[in-house]
């Protein structure tokens, strides 16, 4: 069946590499974002990929901007099926260097945007019984981590609000589905236009996963939907187990390491060209695509992405092992 999705935040990185998925699967795809280069990149891509597109440029951050989106996407392209949220801004600096403007635009972006993103979906698929909402989230929506106090609020924030409308679409008995990704460190363009304060370039903390990878966990999300969440990448099953487990030694590490390992060796020029206020990728020509400048230390490989999309198959192969085993102690004790 052909579906129709939106994505929000599809212009570039992990919602970039999500339309590409879907196009290849001849969907029909509305891709939400503010760079209208970009956007046009996106749509050659589903289009390239056998899909439909149709590129909206829209502020996540602006309610009325998304309600209107969603109309146009449900007259041009028909029912949503499946909207996933992905859009991300952010200011890498201590939280006393953040402005407190700064502050609140991350926090429309990164979280009242998935909170308007969801409404959308939810007035249009709760009356009609079925649809699927995806939240990107992060690893740092469970393990905060310092210079990116506004992100990880946000993220922390997306967590509370989704399990609160999950639990109230459980008691209504509703067809609709929501469920979060929680992501690893990924490869996007995002780290060469982030607002930075820090004395050289910024970088995800290792490692490094690329977004068509990370992407296919995103998938994988929309088409088993009643799972709460999923944990993309041994990284992030790393990272939440250890906050389960020893979160105040977190606390000391991080503060030993955080500050390093989100810069690479390279020095910053300064507060360069940032797309917090408006997008980098608005002019012909200044397409980012999926990728980020970090392909030579990216994953493009993932035991444990691959196990958590084929949960089945792991399942039945432990199984059989387990039984195979107790074959063999069996065969010993006679």
């Amino acid at each position: 069946m052909t579906r129709t999705v939106v994505i929000t935040g599809a212009s570039a990185g992990i919602g970039r590499a999500v339309a590409q998925l879907y196009g290849r699967r001849g969907a029909r795809v509305a891709l939400l974002a503010r760079g209208e280069a970009g956007l046009r990149g996106a749509a050659r891509d589903v289009e390239d990929a056998g899909g439909t597109a149709l590129a909206l440029p829209t502020d996540v951050a602006d309610h009325a901007a998304l309600e209107t989106a969603a109309d146009r996407v449900e007259a041009e392209l028909g029912p949503i099926d499946v909207w996933i949220n992905v859009a991300f801004a952010s200011v890498f600096a201590p939280f006393t260097e953040i402005s407190p403007e700064e502050f609140k635009r991350v926090t429309e972006v990164c979280y009242l945007g998935f909170v308007y993103g969801t409404m959308a979906a939810l007035a249009r698929m709760k009356r009609r019984g079925h649809g699927t909402i995806v939240q990107v989230g992060s690893a740092l929506g469970e393990r905060s981590i310092p210079l990116q106090s506004a992100y990880c609020g946000a993220k922390h924030a997306i967590n509370g609000f989704t399990e609160s409308v999950r639990c109230e679409l459980l008691h209504d008995g509703s067809g609709v589905n929501i469920t979060v990704a929680q992501m690893p460190a990924v490869n996007t363009p995002q780290f060469s236009w982030v607002l930075s304060r820090l004395p050289r370039h910024p970088q995800p903390v290792p490692p490094i996963y690329q977004p068509q990878l990370v992407a296919r966990a995103v998938l994988h999300a929309a088409d088993h939907p009643r799972r709460k969440q999923r944990w993309v990448g041994a990284s992030t099953a790393a990272t939440l187990l250890a906050q389960k487990l020893a979160a105040p030694l977190l606390d000391r590490y991080l503060a030993r390491t955080g500050y390093e390992s989100q810069q690479t060796g390279e020095r910053a020029p300064g507060e360069g060209p940032y797309n917090l206020w408006q997008p980098l990728d608005d002019r012909p020509g200044s397409d980012h695509g999926a990728r980020g400048v970090f392909d030579d230390s990216s994953h493009v490989h993932g035991p444990q992405i691959w196990a958590a999309r084929h949960a089945g198959l792991v399942a039945g192969a432990a199984t059989a092992l387990g039984m195979a085993g107790a074959g063999v102690l069996a065969a010993r004790r006679r």
